[in-house]
């Protein structure tokens, strides 16, 4: 452990440090501004003590770059979470004012009397994964606001507007159709046309960033693909998401990340558990997306299990719950294998090298199948390939030579 820990409480346009003893005494504190010196400012300041670390609160937020050019100068940075750090102040024995230095001080008593601190390590292929699955997320999001918008303005020139899902060529052939008269039904017109061009356009962004996610996960060489229901984006949300698998001892830790784990609520004499609403809840969408896919299937392991918890008298959310818990095992145990094979792409997926976590890796022990029986991977179902009869084996022999 360093003898001096220093917390960085960062913001936007500057960062204060404090730096603690193992007693958690104070032994310094400076307040830089956020340049392109700012770690050479904390650096220079730092100096007096050499054996030292850091804890950056939100070290994968608005601390990412500070932590990141830490890391490139060689120092030790841990990443504190700022609910910790909140506890850790409001908890204090003295009262403590909500400033930036006692924020600081807090973040650097976390990582002093944590047991297991996060470190910083640095950027590899994960974050790349992790950045085009946001913006397929956030284009995802703007692109379901605008066809709301357009689905509103239709109502307003076609009784019921469109009744299934609203595509760009369904809205345009309503509009071709449609003869405005007067200037309101021509201004309500003209608006569903931006609103037409303003989906089209969201629809190609998609389609760029697809093929990018697409790339990115091929690139990745990862095996998450195999298991069914799981595509690009999907995968590059658990990678990115996850980074480094190794910080997970087991799969029920992993299950307590992403939420699929119940929260036990027991006392007394009483045992009961609920629904957690804890954790990471991209991982969990992540789960959730791939649990209804196998749902939707019915030839897929994933529905057989599904149907198994409904006969044992579980209601469908509960047996859905169940499902989610099985395909986080599944997400855990190909990370395992993927670390355990090595990089295979711009960067790799870090983790320890165990024989448990290479077993995995093989296909007949997935949890659940491929998708498909050969890449590219695919939610759709593939017909099975037709067996010839034996008179049609007979006649190709007495046909051959």
């Amino acid at each position: 452990m360093a003898v001096v820990m220093i917390g960085v409480d960062p913001h936007k346009a500057s960062h204060t440090a404090v730096a603690v003893g193992a007693d958690e005494a104070v032994l310094g504190q400076v307040r830089v501004r956020a340049s392109a010196v700012q770690a050479k400012r904390l650096l220079e300041w730092a100096a007096a003590w050499p054996e030292r670390s850091w804890a950056v609160e939100g070290a994968g937020g608005l601390g990412h770059l500070l932590a990141q050019q830490l890391v490139a100068a060689g120092e030790r940075v841990l990443d504190v979470q700022p609910k910790l750090a909140a506890r850790v102040r409001l908890l204090a024995a003295e009262a403590v004012n909500k400033n930036d230095p006692n924020d600081a001080r807090s973040v650097a008593v976390t990582a002093l009397r944590s047991r297991t601190p996060r470190e910083v390590a640095p950027d590899d292929h994960s974050a790349v994964l992790k950045m085009w699955a946001r913006r397929h997320r956030d284009l995802g999001r703007g692109r379901t606001q605008t066809a709301c918008r357009l689905h509103a303005a239709l109502c307003e020139l076609v009784p019921g507007g469109i009744s299934k899902e609203i595509t760009a060529a369904a809205a345009a052939r309503v509009l071709e159709q449609l003869a405005p008269c007067g200037a309101v039904q021509q201004a309500r017109w003209e608006l569903a046309a931006d609103l037409l061009d303003d989906l089209r356009r969201a629809d190609e962004r998609l389609r760029e960033v697809n093929k990018k996610l697409k790339a990115a996960v091929q690139a990745a060489g990862t095996s998450l693909t195999e298991i069914f229901g799981v595509g690009p984006v999907i995968a590059a949300t658990v990678i990115g998401e996850v980074a480094d698998v190794s910080r997970f001892a087991s799969r029920d830790g992993f299950a307590a990340c992403n939420g699929t784990a119940p929260i036990e609520v027991s006392s007394g004499k009483r045992k009961a558990r609920r629904l957690s609403r804890r954790g990471n809840r991209k991982l969990n969408h992540a789960a959730h997306m791939t649990a209804v896919t196998q749902v939707r299937y019915p030839h897929s392991q994933g529905r057989a299990y599904y149907d198994k918890k409904l006969a044992e008298g579980k209601t469908p959310k509960e047996a859905l719950r169940a499902l989610k818990r099985q395909v986080s095992d599944a997400f855990y145990k190909h990370l395992k294998a993927d670390a355990a094979r090595g990089p295979q792409g711009p960067g790799g997926q870090p983790g320890n090298d165990s024989v448990a976590s290479a077993a995995g890796s093989h296909p007949e022990c997935q949890l659940f199948g491929k998708a498909t029986p050969g890449p590219p991977p695919s939610l759709r179902p593939q017909p099975k390939p037709t067996r010839k009869t034996t008179s049609q084996t007979r006649r190709k022999v007495t046909a051959s030579p």
